[in-house]
Order: structure tokens, then C-alpha cells, then sequence
């Protein structure tokens, strides 16, 4: 369905605004999507992110700094996101012994295992998405949002 039809919109949009408009509500139905995989484990997409973040760091500590540079949503309150993480478990916080300033944080067992039960419904999700696309488009896509982000 063409986004003009979507949002009911009796004026003709240019180009830009019609990317934009449609960046804007694909990211919305993804997102929508994404929740609806991650409720029955009491997750939001940014504490996922967190927790596939911490995973990539095979099991060595990170600081706040690294998490936040390598969140998805840049807005994201990584304090508030690793403070509802460490009360479910999933992670582990210490003062770094080096700098008693900076926190190490580290992903628990029972966070790998959560991680380990959603990595086929992340997949299923990710695959739901790019199913009507051939690995090319999904290719022209990707370089086209790499593109069209650069500022």
C-alpha cells in the first residue's frame, strides 16, 4: 500500500517526504513487531540491544561509554536501561578497579541464555521483513540507507 493511501493524504508529497513518511512508518510496524517478540521476556528493544551489545563483548567488562557509543538509539538512557537489567539478573555492574569512576559491566549466563532463546525469533522477525525482497534488493536497500543517512 502506497503511503499516501496509508495516511489519507489528499496532497500530492514530494520525493523527500514521501522517503521519509515511509522510513518513518516502516520503522514504526517493525518496531510494533519487535515488542510483540520481546514481551513475554519483560524486554524492551533498547535492553535487548544492551544485552546483544554486552554479548559481543565475549564475556569481558565494558563501560557505559562503549554501550552508549554502540546503542541503536542513541537517546536511549543506558544507566536506566543496565539498572532494570541488573535487577532481572541479566547483567553484572562493578567499579572498575583501575578508575573507581567508570562502571564495568558484563552480561550474566542467564542473559546469554535469554539471548540464546531469542536469537531464532529475532531471525524469524528479521526474515519476516525482507521476504518479499530478493538478496539483491536487500543489498540496493541497505547501501540506499547507508546513503540516503549520510548528512
Amino acid at each position: 500500500m502506497k503511503i499516501e493511501e496509508i495516511i489519507k493524504s489528499t496532497k500530492t508529497l514530494s520525493s523527500s517526504k514521501k522517503t521519509v513518511l515511509n522510513i518513518f512508518y516502516t520503522q514504526n510496524i517493525i518496531s510494533e513487531k519487535f515488542a510483540e517478540v520481546l514481551k513475554p521476556y519483560d524486554l524492551s528493544s533498547e535492553q535487548y540491544n544492551v544485552l546483544r551489545i554486552l554479548r559481543g563483548q565475549n564475556g569481558k567488562p565494558t563501560n557505559m561509554c562503549v554501550i552508549q557509543e554502540r546503542m541503536l538509539a542513541k537517546t536511549s538512557n543506558t544507566t536506566r536501561l543496565v539498572d532494570k537489567l541488573l535487577l532481572k539478573d541479566l547483567v553484572t555492574r562493578e567499579v572498575c578497579s583501575e578508575n573507581r569512576r567508570k562502571m564495568e559491566v558484563t552480561i550474566t549466563e542467564k542473559g546469554i541464555y535469554l539471548l540464546t532463546e531469542l536469537d531464532p525469533k529475532v531471525e524469524s522477525h528479521e526474515n519476516l521483513f525482507s521476504q518479499n525482497l530478493t538478496q539483491d534488493e536487500l543489498e540496493q536497500l541497505n547501501n540506499l540507507l547507508e546513503k540516503f543517512r549520510t548528512i
